[in-house]
This record gives C-alpha cells, structure tokens and sequence, in this order.
C-alpha cells in the first residue's frame, strides 16, 4: 500500500496525503473555517463521510451545506435521527427507507396498529433534540451479508431484510448512532450535535417500494438545519409556497377542478383556465409557425403494435393504461408518447435532403398510469398535454437545431417571467456503454453538438455523466421560480433509435438513402405542470397578455350599467378579455373582490365617467392611475403587452 495518495482539488491543484488521512483533515488542510463547514466530502465523485479515510488518489471536494450534496448527509443524518427518536418512543417500529430529499428528508415506517397523529409530531421533535444533545457519533462498519440477515431476522424488520435480497455480500454497510442501527451506504455527518432546530412537517401514507399492492406505509417528512435562523427563514418560505400552491390558487381563481366521476388525475378545465390555456397555447402556436414548424394532429389512441415497434410496449407497460380489446393483434393503447405517431407523419411520403429539417410540432394529449398516491393537482396527472414537436435532420444540422430550440426556449421562458434558469446536458456512462444503441462515433459526434449549441448560446450547463436516454443525449432546462425551488420544464433529446425502428429514410446528395436524426422537443414540457409552475411562481398574477380576465369593468351603481356595458364591447371588440361586475354592492366591495380575483385593471364608471367617455384606471396592487378616455387606455394596454414581448426577444 502506497505511503502517499495525491488528491486533486477543484480548482485543479493536486496535494500529497498521507495514504488513510480523512476528509475532515483534508479539509483542515485548506482552511479551518472549511473544516468547520464542511457537511461531507466527494472522492473520485464518491460522496463520503468526514471521518471515512481516504485511500486511493484521485480528485477530492469539500461540500458544506451550500451544495446540494453537503445538505443530502445532513438530512439523510437527520432521517436516522429521526428513526432513533421513533423507535425510543414507539418500540417495535420496523422501517422502510429514509432518504434525503430536495428540502429536508422523510422515513417510510411501520408502526404497527399505531398511527401517528398531528399532535405526535411534537413529542417526536423534543426526543430529536434530546438524543442529538448526546454529540452520538454516526459510527460506519461493513457487515456480511449473513450478519446483517441475521440483526434484521431478530429485530423482526422484514422490510430491510427484503432490501438485504438486493444487495451482494461485501458491499454492504451498518451505521449506527446512540441507539439505532440501520442498513445504509451513507454518508453521515460526523455525530449528531450539528442537528440542532427540526421541523416535523406532514404525515402522507407511502405503498412499500411503490406497489399498491404491498403494504401502506407511513411516510413521516422533516426539515433540520444548525441554526435557528435557518429553519425560520425555511418556515416562512414554505407559508409563502403555501400560500401560492396551484391547487388553492386553482380553484380561488376558478381555473381548473377535479371529479371523482371523471377520474383521479385527470384535470377539468374551467372557462378561466381554458382561456389561460388557449392563450398559452396559442402564443408558442405563434413562435413555431415563425420558426419553421408544421402543425399536425394525432389521435388519443393506436394500435398495440405501433408501440411495440417504438418500444414504448411493453418496456413502460407499467406506467400505462392497459390496453384496450383482448385481441393483441388488434389492441389499442391510450396514448402515451407523440412520438410513434409522428415518425407515421415523416414516413407518409418520400423525403429529400433538401427538405430537411423538417419539424413537426403539436400540443398533443398523451395519458399516463400514475400511481393515485403519486398524483398531485396539476404536478402529476394521468392525462396531460405536451407542447411536443419532433425534428427531423440530418448530422450535420443537429447543432444549429439545438441552438434553436434553446433560443426559442429561452425566450418564452422570459416571456413569462423565469428568468433564472441553467440546463443539464445528460452524457453517456462510459462504464456501461453496452445499454446505449447506436454508433459510438456518432454519439460522440452529438454530444458535442449539444455542448457547442450550449455554449455558443451562452447558456451556463452542468453535465451528468450516466443520465443519457440509451436512445440518445438530451439537454434539460432547469429554472428557478421567484421562491427558489427549481423545477425541470423543457427538454431536447436526440435519438437514433425511431429512426431505425421505423426504417425512415431520406435521399442524400449522392442520391442514396440515409438515415435521419430525430430530436425530440418540448420547451414547456407538459403544460398542466407547467401551468402550476407558473401559477407559483407569479402567485397567480399572470402578466396582463395571459390572464383570463384582463380587464373588469366596475360600475358605481346601476344608473351606469348602460355605460358599463358599452366600454366592454368596445374593448372586446379591440381584442381584450373583459368582464363586467354589476353586482349590486358597493365599488369598494367589487373592487376588493377584482383584486383578489388578481385581475390586472379595474375600470370604474360613474357620473363623471359617462359624460365624458372616460374611465378611472386602477391597476392590481397598483392603485389608482388616473382617469383615461377607453381609446388611450386600450392604447396603453396593447403596448404594455407589446413591450412584454420585445423585452424577452420576441418580435
């Protein structure tokens, strides 16, 4: 065994260790005030424990607790915690899995014929505080497989022995804190002192390993952080969130609803949601048309084998409606990807190299099984539509399509108000190049377009090694709202594989056939999520030129009812979304009701108003702006909409 390890740090320096040293002293090394931080430690991409010795060379990072990796071993820490304080309390819990997650961590859990109750949660937190008060190191050991069946055998825990049946001996490791022992790979924080301010946050009910027909478990979520300022400011955001959840917003602002009649996950669309979606709709319906693309229709279902061909049946049989009529041959599947369909579109005729890129697009409806526990207002639903578009090109264009598409991407995403975003270009593992179709000069050919489109676009991009469809590599939006969350929208994929599948071809300049690549596109990605994402993030303040009702017409009282109505027509017929409130209560009260309905302007007509053709403009949470005659306000209306769409680059 080597004296010395080299390990290599970010910034690409490379210093000499002594072979075993830890990640904590590494880190000592660099500075004190990073020892202090420091959350865990990544060896060769491995996230590790502070304590664990390091004994290879290889590159080397300190994460704290501003990177996503330092907060995962703190949560994932947090969890175990957790878990102690359960079982101290509640003897006999037998425990499933409990992960780190975005923001904070959850533990799946058996308590028997016990069931935890709001006022639980509070005894839970005071035994977490208690048990982390010990400073109880989170101690790592490996065990054999044999061992760790038999500890599990009798604890009585068959859900961690079913998880025992995954793993190969050698491979398999015990963390211990205090009291409790679990089965887990890690990382940890070095001891339990650090988890100082926790929050207990819901209690939601969890199928074992995501089958229905398996067990329902209790899923227990919490937030931890060292300071109390932290959990403070969490607490806040997530009143803020609440506060801005689409499923409240949805249905204060009459958008969309539910029917047990129709069906879990399947959203309604009411005449204020419909007209937000139309208009969204509409307005990429526009930038497309401008750009090139075609528009197609599909239909809602087809045939069974149009699926076994893509591949889409039965590989993702479980994520689907089963198909319809007993007969195979016959069968018909519900939608569940654009794609199949619009290779049939390409291959109704003939194709030359000159009439290439050609560019599909359609806002197509596909339906998807999703688990009822999985299924969230608009967040996940079972039918969906997609704003999908498939191009068809050749190698040599892939790049110059990708650019477009981020461009157009870019921009709508501006237009609506995101403007923190990044991407994520998914690569190829080169450890297991054996579940990827397709040649491997080709593939190294289209991972570089996409990074040259990306950085000839100016767009900052991490990549992920592994995360590549084995069909091809895609480049993922990820944008950030006004709370913060990041969210993945939109997607670019090439693929190699429908091509071949569905032997499309097209003539080259050496008048031989060829084979194109298709890239797959979707800037808003499913537009029910996306619409949620949206509502969150602008609170349901739509900019005027997407709001259903964009302006509301306020009379004083019924002797101007007349006029009220007049004005309406005129702006309706100037192509605005106007309503009127005849409502016989007081204009305060109509113009309270109008703000809470967050329409964007409130016209009110009176005496004054009437006799001289005019209006008094108020603006949603602006107040009063003034008496304008309605030709000037239509003006001004239409150039504030006008000048929305030059500001995010769109003409």
């Amino acid at each position: 065994m080597a004296e010395q390890i080299t390990l290599t740090f970010p910034d690409g320096s490379a210093h000499e260790f002594e072979n075993g040293v830890n990640g904590l002293d590494v880190a000592r090394s660099i500075s004190e005030g990073l020892a202090r931080a420091a959350l865990s430690v990544g060896v060769n991409g491995e996230v590790r424990d502070l304590l664990r010795p390091i004994e290879e060379s290889g590159t080397f990072a300190v994460y704290t607790d501003r990177n996503e990796e330092g907060r995962a071993t703190y949560w994932h820490s947090s969890a175990h915690l957790m878990a102690e304080a359960l079982e101290s309390l509640f003897p006999g819990t037998k425990f499933g899995i409990g992960p780190a997650i975005e923001n904070g961590f959850y533990y799946d859990v058996d308590l028997g014929d016990r069931s935890l109750k709001a006022e639980d949660l509070l005894s839970i937190e005071t035994k977490m505080a208690e048990l982390a008060r010990r400073a109880a190191p989170y101690e790592r050991r490996s065990v054999s497989k044999a061992d760790a069946i038999a500890y599990f055998k009798e604890k009585g825990d068959e859900y961690k022995l079913e998880l025992l049946e995954d793993l190969q001996d050698g491979s398999i490791t015990f963390y211990t804190q205090g009291n409790f022992t679990d089965l887990c790979r890690g990382p940890h924080i070095p001891n339990t002192k650090n988890i100082r301010y926790t929050k207990l946050l819901n209690i939601a009910g969890a199928y074992w390993r995501g089958d229905q027909k398996r067990k329902q478990l209790t899923r227990l979520y919490g937030i931890s952080f060292p300071k109390k300022k932290q959990l403070d400011e969490f607490l806040e955001m997530r009143e803020l969130a609440r506060e801005r959840d689409h499923r409240k917003l949805g249905k204060d602002l009459e958008l969309f609803t539910f029917s047990p009649l129709v069906g879990s996950g399947l959203p309604l669309w009411l005449p204020k949601g419909a007209i937000l979606r139309d208009t969204l709709i509409n307005f990429l319906k526009e930038e497309q048309l401008r750009r090139g693309y075609l528009p197609v229709v599909t239909p809602h279902i087809g045939r069974l084998e149009l699926y076994k061909i893509s591949g889409h049946y039965p590989y993702y049989k479980d994520s689907q409606f089963p198909p319809m009529m007993d007969d195979e041959e016959e069968g018909y599947l519900l939608k569940p990807m654009n794609c199949p369909h619009h290779t049939q579109i390409y291959a109704d005729k003939p194709h030359s190299y000159r009439e290439l890129p050609i560019r599909l697009a359609e806002f197509g409806n596909v339906y998807r099984y999703e688990q009822s526990g999985e299924l969230s207002g608009l967040m996940r639903v079972r039918g969906f539509t997609i704003d999908d578009a498939h191009i068809f090109c050749t190698n040599e264009q892939v790049k110059d399509e990708f650019k477009d598409v981020i461009d157009l991407t870019l921009k709508v995403y501006r237009m609506f108000g995101f403007s923190d975003f990044t991407a994520q270009i998914s690569l190829r593992d080169p450890q297991d190049m054996e579940k990827y179709v397709g040649d491997s000069a080709v593939w190294d050919a289209a991972e570089n377009a996409i990074r040259e489109a990306t950085r000839e676009m100016d767009l900052e991009a991490t990549e992920e090694i592994g995360e590549a469809a084995f069909y091809g590599p895609k480049l993922d939006f990820m944008v950030r709202d006004a709370l913060g969350r990041q969210w993945q929208l939109g997607t670019v994929q090439l693929d190699y594989t429908l091509p071949e599948r569905f032997d499309l071809t097209y003539i080259g300049e050496d008048n031989q056939k060829h084979r194109p690549v298709m890239i797959h596109r979707a800037p808003l990605g499913s537009l029910e999520r996306f619409i949620a994402v949206l509502i969150e993030h602008c609170g349901g303040n739509f900019p005027t030129w997407l709001a259903p009702v964009q302006v509301i017409v306020l009379p004083v009282g019924q002797d101007f009812e007349d006029y009220a109505s007049q004005v309406k027509t005129t702006l309706m017929d100037a192509g605005i979304r106007v309503d009127t409130d005849m409502r016989n209560e007081k204009v305060s009260y109509k113009i309270r009701h109008a703000e809470m309905q967050k329409i964007p302007f409130m016209l009110v007509v009176g005496k004054r108003e009437q006799e001289n053709g005019t209006v008094s403009v108020r603006r949603h949470g602006g107040g009063d702006l003034g008496v304008r005659s309605v030709h000037d306000f239509i003006d001004d209306i239409k150039s504030e909409m006008k000048n929305t769409r030059l500001e995010a680059g769109l003409s």
